[in-house]
């Protein structure tokens, strides 16, 4: 494949799946979060749950579902394939988006969060599976990043739509104490978050049919099969044999779960996913506590999103650049910390303002690289889907942490709520310079048996089964199922650190 050929089909790519997929987790996250902008626009006052526990509840309880699904999930969108199984979730969860906008009470509340965690629980994780499928681990960091940067979007648009949305009267609602006249707000608005925000979920989702594709190795819509069959060999040379998609075994799901990485890879996700979830949930709060109004704290929560955004855009495209993970989440982790501790200390409303900034543009690129991280150093592929499904159930698992870390009795400081995502941050460090010291070490001894490139191209599917190849990684006598089979394990292939 030439260059031109190369970036010709890059390019294709690049404009099918990224730009799509980015809209789809961008309404994914706003319609997991958009509570937190309802609950300062008259969403708690209206069911009467301003005290005791039950919007804390409401928040968990999404999770609950969330984290169940997703590794079935995955292994369900490996069978159904991205075009079908992508649409038919992203249906289920605009119809329980919309129907919140309806629900009387706290009970109510809880069973549609609980009904919405299950239905977008295989979004993000099969996403992302996907992503890890199609491009090479050299063009992973920043199209992830690009796909994760809806969730920052998210957050900055989920503000503004909001403050403008609550504004519109809901018919038949009734107003209850001084809140809404304290607030100049009309009585019931904030149902209209959920119910405009699920139906332009429903709109987008329909179109996924004919524009979602699947995999590598099936037909697509968008390469001819000349392209298809130059792709797939650039994917294999540049990947090896973790992107061999061989048939589906259990001890390939077995294995996953048997390799300690994969839990020092899950930890570090939770310790990353925490503070993120708990600022997408409470930051309108936080800003609001600073004595800024119910308006003021919707549009203050977005200017710290588009920092974000630009932090992750940047710090994936430099990742990818020079192939490295580790040392960049470490980076970011202690400017998280720096972040929460401005938050806890006793300072004025704008330096803390300035602490929410250090902390959302810091968390952000952080969910980026260790998705990227994770999906480069695992195959075959359903080895892949198992650990990238456990990964993310341990680390949405984080929602049902910061859901309860920041009661309305703790305002203003919230000091709890700030220690524990700064403790989150320190175990961010300390896994990923786990994971760092383990791929070193893996990659060391490999190099005694042969030097290979880090980027794997030394295990070129093509050649595996050659008798100068299986000699050189000390192979010999191994079927090519075998050495396929081998994934990440093959001598040959080099872990990203």
């Amino acid at each position: 494949m030439s260059n031109e050929e190369y970036k010709k089909i890059l390019r294709k790519l690049d404009l099918a799946i990224i730009p799509y997929c980015s809209l789809l987790y961008l309404l994914s996250f706003l319609d997991r979060v958009n509570i937190g902008q309802a609950a300062v626009a008259g969403l708690k006052q209206d069911l009467h749950i301003v005290q005791g526990n039950a919007y804390q509840i409401a928040l968990s309880v999404f999770f609950i579902g969330y984290i169940v699904v997703e590794v079935p999930s995955n292994l369900v969108l490996k069978a159904l394939k991205p075009h079908r199984w992508i649409p038919i979730i992203m249906i289920a969860w605009s119809i329980v988006m919309t129907l919140m906008g309806v629900v009387k009470n706290g009970h109510g509340l809880q069973a549609a969060r609980f009904f919405l965690g299950i239905a977008e629980g295989g979004l993000f994780p099969g996403i992302n599976f996907m992503l890890t499928c199609w491009y090479a681990r050299r063009q992973q960091s920043l199209r992830i990043g690009i796909f994760f940067s809806g969730a920052t979007l998210a957050g900055a648009f989920g503000g503004i739509l909001a403050y403008g949305l609550k504004y519109i009267p809901f018919p038949g609602a009734k107003t209850f104490g001084d809140f809404y006249k304290a607030h100049g707000a009309p009585a019931g608005g904030w149902r209209w978050i959920f119910i405009i925000e699920g139906l332009i979920t429903l709109i987008c989702a329909l179109p996924g049919w004919w524009i979602l594709v699947d995999f590598p190795a099936d037909d697509n819509k968008i390469l001819d099969r000349s392209e298809t069959a130059k792709w797939n060999n650039y994917l294999a040379k540049s990947q090896g044999v973790t992107n061999a998609d061989i048939p589906f075994s259990w001890e390939q799901v077995t294995r996953a779960f048997k390799d300690y990485r994969t839990y020092l890879y899950a930890i570090m996700y939770i310790s990353i996913a925490e503070p993120l979830y708990s600022l997408a949930l409470f930051t309108p709060t936080i800003i609001a506590a600073l004595d800024f109004s119910g308006a003021s704290a919707n549009l203050l929560s977005v200017p710290p999103y588009v920092l974000g955004f630009i932090t992750t855009l940047t710090t994936a495209f430099v990742a990818d650049r020079y192939m490295i993970r580790g040392p960049f989440i470490i980076f970011w982790a202690c400017i998280t910390i720096a972040g929460y501790a401005i938050l806890i200390s006793d300072v004025s409303a704008g330096v803390k303002y300035f602490g929410i900034f250090l902390t959302v543009s810091a968390v952000s690129p952080n969910i980026a690289l260790a998705i990227s991280w994770v999906g480069a150093n695992f195959g075959p592929m359903y080895v892949r889907a198992t650990v990238m499904g456990f990964f993310f159930t341990i680390g949405n698992s984080a929602g049902l942490i910061s859901s309860n870390i920041y009661p309305t009795k703790e305002s203003p400081r919230f000091i709890k709520g700030h220690a524990i995502n700064l403790g989150f941050a320190g175990v961010t460090i300390i896994s990923s310079v786990l994971i760092m010291l383990s791929h070193w070490n893996d990659n060391r001894k490999r190099d005694q048996i042969s030097v290979a490139h880090p980027d794997g191209r030394d295990v070129d599917p093509a050649r595996l089964n050659t008798e100068s190849e299986k000699q050189r990684w000390g192979y010999e006598g191994y079927t090519r199922d075998q050495l396929l089979a081998l994934g990440d394990r093959h001598n040959g292939f080099r872990y990203v650190i």
